[in-house]
């Protein structure tokens, strides 16, 4: 009995791993993707109106640093689930 209490709990704990492992993943590959079109709309703005570069710039910062932020914060979690087990 004891043998498939421990098998149950190395199952769950392979599972947490691999939660954490595909979420860490999707964390990364979204925030890949939003910066990389945040990116895009940035560079065809400057490309339409030169002038106002400054501008686009700034207005592209805040978004692009909370997008990093969320990015990190999750993977951080994903480490967390994994270290806590």
């Amino acid at each position: 009995m004891q043998e498939a209490a421990q098998v149950a709990q190395q199952s769950q704990v392979a599972l947490a791993y691999a939660g954490a492992a595909l979420g860490a993943g999707l964390a990364v590959i979204g925030a890949g993707l939003g910066i990389g079109k945040l990116a895009v709309g940035t560079a065809e703005g400057i490309a339409r109106q030169p002038s106002a570069a400054g501008q686009i710039t700034s207005a592209t910062q805040l978004p692009l640093f909370l997008l990093e932020g969320v990015a990190i914060l999750a993977v951080v979690g994903c480490l967390l689930i994994i270290l806590t087990k």
